[in-house]
């Protein structure tokens, strides 16, 4: 199977480059987060998968431009570059909270109007998008939004107690938290494609009766993974997740086989 020919991207980073792969994942990160949210996983993925991981607007080298606020935007600035580097080659879509919005609507996006459809789509502590879960979080002042991270526990605590990384990160996390408390759709989106939704058993803010509504938004197979853990139950769990996600994969290729 030919790889997907090189490609510049200001959306998508590769850090472990694997041109014989047999497949790509595709990351989408959380609020706040970056590709390099992804840099472990991807080393950890066999050799026949290749990891792209998303980089939004407003962070690391995209610090100087502008945050997309909504989720339809996000993922249609993913879909615009998306298309070329997975050409020629079986993909899946991972996404972690607000990426597992992101992922969803871009799953969408390729079905209706992509070179091809994902092979899974894979959400992360995320709550099904027709399920209410908006929490305000993004009307906080600066003290509330550092709540809001440290309770969650996604994010470095080097970063919190430095004034000077916190002007840097604040706008653009505000600016995603906006973007995935105001994302609802009706129970009537759905994708094609089969959906794998994981879910932390003591996630604070995402129940696991709101991840099993994802069942609703495919018309594919549907599969539900509950791991020991918070909000970010990936950090402790990578090698599972990077297990189940290699075996999904190569599921997709067996005659007659379908995820869950």
């Amino acid at each position: 199977m030919a790889p997907p020919a090189p490609s510049k991207s200001s959306w998508f980073r590769t850090f472990h480059p694997r041109p014989q792969a047999g497949f790509t994942l595709v990351c989408l990160p959380y609020a706040g987060g970056s590709a390099s949210a992804f840099f472990s996983l991807s080393r950890r993925l066999p050799a026949d998968v290749e990891v792209l991981a998303a980089q939004y607007p407003g962070r690391q080298d995209r610090l100087r431009e502008p945050c997309l606020e909504t989720v339809p935007d996000l993922a249609r600035g993913a879909f615009d570059e998306l298309g070329a580097l997975v050409a020629g080659r079986p993909f899946a879509l991972f996404g972690h909270s607000l990426g597992g919005a992101v992922a969803f609507e871009l799953a969408r996006l390729l079905e209706r109007g992509g070179p091809a459809a994902p092979c899974a789509l894979f959400v992360s502590g995320r709550r099904a998008p027709s399920v209410e879960g908006d929490r305000g979080v993004r009307f906080r002042d600066d003290e509330g939004l550092v709540d809001e991270l440290r309770e969650l526990e996604g994010t470095d605590s080097r970063v919190l107690d430095e004034p000077e990384l916190l002007r840097l990160v604040l706008p653009t996390l505000r600016a995603d938290y906006g973007a995935a408390e105001t994302h609802r759709t009706g129970t009537d989106a759905v994708v094609a494609g089969p959906v794998v939704a994981l879910a932390g058993d003591r996630d604070p803010h995402v129940g696991l009766d709101e991840v099993e509504a994802w069942r609703g938004h495919t018309t594919g197979a549907f599969e539900m993974k509950v791991f020991p853990g918070g909000h970010f139950f990936l950090t402790d769990h990578e090698s599972e997740i990077a297990a189940l996600v290699t075996d999904t994969l190569h599921a997709t290729l067996r005659p007659g086989s379908v995820a869950g």
